[in-house]
């Protein structure tokens, strides 16, 4: 790459070089040309004041012959028709041609001046003639000099534009190189400190270089570094969080299957003799059957809600009437735990599944009402702000510890084990809650004090 620069840059340089020298060499001949015939019609206007055309023209011409012969000029009057009536070359004009097809005999006649550039066959060199129309006779006047152009001077100047040339091309090679290196330096600086990143992907750490673009790339690189970190620790905390499931999962279902295989080999071994001793085991074995059912569907449903499988039926539900029915369906709860509910529920319609706003409800009401107190309260309340709907559950049982405040929508985590047990639940109703607010893009928040209280905030988007 720094190769590279390093031969672009020369290339620029010398196509600038060559291109400023021919701009120059076009425009100072340009220059000199409009000069020459600047001075030459100067002369003209000279001659054409002091001549006089009423006496021997040819013989006052002749008197400028010394003059003009000594740069190689030639001095010559033109009568209009074309015909030459004196010149400082010939003696005898009556034999030189006519000169009314000359170009700048042509522009002389037609704006008063002219002028042209050719080779002369006559003095062997390239000419500049030009053509004055006289302002006090009926002759044009015509002055011809050698002319080269700007090559004569370039001669002179070569050796000068050789040394600006060479000091040009010396500065600009330190100059690509030096640049080449302001580039080239800092993308190896950035390479060298990506090559330290050997799979824990530690922090980087680049200086601030003179180019903008080249701290883009710095940044966009620590930027993309911290993100790849951040994701290496999300896949590792979702291992983790799996792990913990599956071992949760797997110690929470052996459980109720232990106590069912229990239960069913007593049974079949015939030792229980007494009626009522049996149907109370097969009661248990019913109600571990259950609980193991209730295991099942909440784990299912959690992972469809994950994996956004769980494309309900939607329709408009009135939640005043999903509250009704969940609340009638927790009555037995509430009362065999002397807890008293209050409900609130503004009308409001919302374009959801029935069954996930009953799941959410009962999940939020069932453990306000399990972890409170003998004469406990619990208040429920749907109201309609901003375009959200907003559900609160409020109790003052007994408080969640704010060490468990991070946790307790993560799945099986329970805040009191045996309690919990006690009650029959399973460890994945608030997970349950956070992931049906998610898949309506909504919100769940908690605030809790011990021994003071709960509070749930679920927001969703109608």
């Amino acid at each position: 790459m720094r190769k590279a620069i390093f031969v672009k840059f020369i290339q620029v340089i010398l196509a600038a070089l060559i291109l400023s020298s021919a701009i120059f060499y076009i425009a100072a001949s340009s220059a000199l040309l409009k000069s020459s015939r600047k001075d030459m019609t100067y002369t003209l206007r000279a001659i054409d004041s002091v001549l006089d055309y009423s006496g021997d023209l040819q013989g006052e011409v002749m008197m400028l012959e010394e003059t003009v012969n000594d740069n190689s000029s030639r001095f010559t009057v033109i009568r209009k028709d074309g015909s030459v009536a004196a010149d400082t070359g010939v003696v005898d004009t009556s034999s030189m041609d006519n000169h009314l097809d000359r170009e700048e005999i042509k522009e002389a006649l037609e704006s008063g001046s002219g002028s042209s550039r050719r080779y002369s066959d006559t003095l062997k060199k390239n000419m500049l003639y030009v053509a004055y129309e006289s302002d006090h006779s009926d002759y044009i006047l015509r002055l011809a000099v050698p002319f080269t152009g700007f090559k004569e001077y370039l001669i002179l100047l070569l050796p000068a534009v050789w040394l600006s040339f060479l000091v040009a091309l010396i500065y600009s090679a330190c100059s690509a190189d030096s640049f080449a290196a302001s580039i080239t330096k800092p993308l190896k600086e950035i390479s060298q400190e990506m090559l330290k990143v050997n799979g824990d992907y530690t922090e980087l750490t680049f200086e601030t270089y003179q180019y903008p673009e080249i701290n883009i790339i710095a940044e966009t690189t620590t930027e993309m570094s911290k993100n790849v970190k951040e994701y290496l620790n999300q896949i590792e905390l979702e291992r983790q969080i799996r792990q913990e499931f599956f071992s949760n999962a797997s110690h929470e279902l052996k459980t109720p299957i232990t106590s069912v295989q229990g239960y069913a080999e007593l049974l079949e071994s015939g030792i229980i003799q007494d009626e009522e001793q049996k149907k109370d085991f097969i009661r248990r074995i019913k109600k571990e059957a259950i609980h193991m059912t209730s295991l099942i569907n909440d784990i299912l449903m959690i992972s469809r809600l994950e994996t956004k499988e769980a494309e309900e039926a939607r329709q408009d539900v009135r939640m005043s009437i999903v509250l009704e029915d969940v609340l009638e369906s927790l009555k037995p709860l509430a009362a065999s735990n002397e807890v008293l509910v209050h409900a609130d529920c503004k009308p409001l319609c919302i374009y959801v599944s029935v069954r996930q706003m009953t799941e959410l409800l009962s999940n939020l009401l069932s453990n306000a009402i399990k972890y409170n107190k003998p004469g406990g309260e619990v208040w429920v309340t749907i109201t309609e702000e901003d375009k959200e709907m907003i559900i609160r559950v409020r109790d003052n049982g007994m408080g969640i510890p704010k060490e468990s405040l991070g946790r307790i929508f993560e799945r099986f985590y329970r805040v009191d084990k045996g309690r919990s047990r006690k009650q029959g639940g399973t460890g994945l109703g608030l997970s349950i809650v956070k992931h049906i607010a998610g898949y309506y893009h909504g919100t769940i928040t908690v605030q809790s004090e011990l021994e003071e209280g709960t509070e749930f905030t679920v927001k969703i988007p109608i």
